[in-house]
């Protein structure tokens, strides 16, 4: 929140009255409350902006700080004592290695990381969003779209970051802008449940002309009713008939690209597991190499029977029973 302008984030002006104030801030904190938008990420950032922007502006003596001092206005002291003790050193008429020729700004440099009234250079901070995708999606790829700061140059301070030495109010300091804009971004094949995708430089905005920080995507896969994921490899179950398993056959088998057509021996086991080679997820990086699907056969006993099947099965009981030694 030290960066933002705090009137800008609750949508007023520095004209603003207390009433109009606590009214902007209401109808901004129902809007993006947590208990409104549920899992929204966004939202919960958006709703402690406004909270902390609203607590600062709401306290009169605060608010008086951060008119004059705008995103150093909690080091206002501070602030005021080096005014106070560069005053000091001019009257007393200090040696000139003390400053060697450095003016108010340079000894606030030491306070606020700037020099000669301006911020070094510093890279903006990375984003963190968590995204969710399903296991088809990972398979796949798939795309999301983000709103996210891009900056342009200050027009109060004409990107210099100050203005008559003091931080530029319209700016803060930075010497940029920072304005919504929407992105897609891809998220590979393969992609596996807690892995990081990263989209260079559009994180948070740099200052005094520093690079952008980097988005990162924290991706979690949604569990599937019919496939269980070990790394590259999918696993699941092969409903076969009894008949089929007994005397052979041809089964489908559910793959993420479609069904497919899996030949059954005879005498096929129930709990045998069956391997359909390159049928599996992508290798993340590599989506030309896949990894294996495994079908776990079982085997579907029949219900319902009639009277002719039930002899039929009869009759298998008493063949067994004979041949046994």
């Amino acid at each position: 929140m030290a960066s933002k302008d705090f009137y800008a984030v609750l949508g007023v002006p520095k004209t603003v009255s207390e009433k109009e104030l606590k009214q902007a801030y209401r109808r901004l904190a129902r809007r993006h409350h947590p208990d409104v938008n549920p899992g929204d990420k966004t939202a919960e950032q958006r709703f402690k902006e406004v909270t902390a922007a609203y607590e600062v502006l709401a306290d009169p003596e605060k608010r008086k700080k951060y008119d004059r001092y705008g995103e150093h206005w909690d080091q206002a002291e501070q602030f005021a004592r080096a005014r106070a003790s560069y005053g000091r050193t001019r009257t007393q008429g200090q040696p000139a290695d003390m400053g060697a020729g450095l003016g108010f700004d340079d000894l606030l440099g030491g306070i606020f990381g700037r020099g000669g009234g301006r911020s070094r250079p510093r890279r903006g901070g990375d984003i963190e969003q968590p995204v969710e995708v399903t296991l088809e999606e990972a398979f796949s790829g798939a795309t999301r779209t983000y709103q996210v700061q891009s900056e342009e140059p200050c027009t109060v301070c004409k990107g210099a970051g100050s203005i008559a030495g003091l931080a530029c109010a319209g700016c803060q300091g930075t010497g940029s802008l920072a304005r919504p804009r929407r992105i897609e971004v891809q998220i590979p094949p393969g992609v596996a449940d807690g892995a990081k995708v990263r989209v260079a430089g559009e994180g948070q905005p740099g200052v005094a002309g520093g690079p952008k920080g980097d988005l990162f995507l924290l991706v979690k896969v949604r569990p599937h009713d019919r496939f269980e994921r070990k790394m590259d490899d999918l696993y699941t179950d092969l409903p076969v008939e009894l008949v089929t398993a007994m005397l052979g056959g041809e089964v489908q088998v559910a793959t993420l690209k479609g069904n497919v057509a899996l030949k059954i021996a005879a005498e096929t086991q129930n709990g045998r597991t069956i391997r359909l080679a390159g049928l599996g997820m992508p290798k993340l990086g590599g989506p030309t190499q896949r990894g294996d699907l495994y079908a776990r056969v079982k085997v579907v006993l029949p219900s319902g029977l009639t009277q002719e099947q039930r002899s039929l099965f009869e009759a298998l009981k008493a063949a067994g029973e004979g041949s046994a030694p």
